[in-house]
């Protein structure tokens, strides 16, 4: 049901997919949908052998990159449309960020309906370096994650927070060559701690969707002892503006907290089909004096530290983040009340044992 609706919410001309998949997608789907299968011969008969040119193509960096769904509030999921630009912008600024090289091998691990595989996908091929694509059930089987890493001599990952801890939990000793991109949750110091030493670098790393992919970048190359147990989330990077504003819209102090809002290149162009909603989250920059600038309302907590970095909060809304997915609770309670029998629900995130974060449900029945 998802499937096709996002097929027509979207309307999209052609579907991309493989014949072992055919059979999963609805009926109506296979009936009005181009259908191209990438494993199949035919579709590459008759091809020309080289790229045509850009220019014929009629595209540029406005043109849209890719609409991705994210969890609704509504019971319905919401498609965000990121340009090519914006997409360009982040891959350029984590490449400097990270000194990533063509020499640098890549695993990537996250499924495409995430967003941040594009930039498991893009960055390694961008500068010429390795890319292997590991299948879901090595990724899902730590053993078999950690002997991936080391026989294919990886350099570079990205995962969540609970998916490097799990990791190290099979005793993977690490290399001293290979970098770490965390992201998705917050990560804590134990876990940065345990990290550091088994690996050479770490870079934590914050954005929503909405600003395409990640907008701000820590490198954690030494972990004090502070107050609280958080890495901060760091600087914006290039062509990135931050503000944490109050409720009035305004800047706060340094060390006072209010809600991130994020500008610049990253900044998409908004909900697909939802102009409502655009024009409730993507509103103008009254901070920037480029024409027509917006920002993003992320719904996150944040402050500014006195040395120029931002340390995250939480969020000021019903949405919640489990294992790096970001979950509207409204949806899933949407979709309980439509039940037979149940006449109201509720959604929580509860985490009865440090890191194990799960969303439990409360109903009542129809009388």
């Amino acid at each position: 049901d998802r499937v096709e609706y996002m097929l027509g919410d979207s309307a999209a001309p052609v579907l991309l997919t493989q014949k072992v998949l055919l059979e999963r997608l609805p009926a109506s789907v296979q009936a009005t949908e181009t259908v191209v299968l990438l494993d199949d011969e035919q579709t590459y008969a008759g091809q020309p052998v080289g790229n045509i040119d850009k220019g014929e193509t009629g595209q540029s960096s406005r043109n849209l990159a890719y609409v991705i769904y994210t969890s609704g509030s509504t019971g319905l999921p919401k498609g965000v449309m990121v340009e090519q630009w914006s997409v360009v912008n982040l891959l350029e600024s984590i490449r400097a960020e990270t000194g990533v090289v063509e020499s640098d091998r890549f695993l990537a691990v996250t499924t495409l309906s995430f967003d941040i595989a594009g930039l498991e996908v893009y960055l390694p091929l961008m500068v010429g370096a390795s890319l292997a694509i590991a299948a879901r059930d090595i990724f899902i089987d730590p053993d078999g994650l950690a002997k991936t890493i080391d026989h294919l001599d990886i350099t570079f990952m990205q995962a969540t927070p609970v998916s490097w801890n799990i990791l190290l939990d099979t005793g993977w000793q690490g290399k001293r060559d290979f970098n770490v991109l965390c992201g998705g949750e917050a990560l804590s110091k134990k876990l940065a701690r345990s990290l550091k030493e088994h690996v050479n670098g770490i870079w934590n790393v914050y954005g929503p969707t909405e600003t395409t992919i990640w907008s701000t970048c820590q490198s954690v190359d030494r972990i004090g002892v502070e107050e609280r147990g958080i890495v901060l989330i760091g600087h914006p990077i290039s062509n990135t503006r931050i503000y944490i504003l109050d409720g009035q819209g305004e800047p706060v102090p340094i060390g006072v907290a209010g809600e991130i809002h994020i500008g610049g290149d990253g900044v998409a162009r908004g909900y697909l089909n939802r102009p409502e909603l655009t024009k409730e989250r993507f509103v103008p920059d009254p901070f920037s004096k480029e024409p027509g600038a917006r920002m993003y309302r992320t719904g996150d907590l944040g402050r500014w530290r006195e040395d120029g970095a931002i340390e995250y909060l939480g969020r000021n809304d019903f949405q919640v983040k489990i294992r790096g997915l970001r979950i509207e609770l409204g949806e899933i309670e949407a979709r309980i009340v439509e039940v037979p029998g149940v006449r109201e629900a509720v959604v929580l995130a509860r985490e009865d044992e440090p890191g194990d974060k799960r969303l439990v449900a409360y109903w009542t029945v129809q009388e």
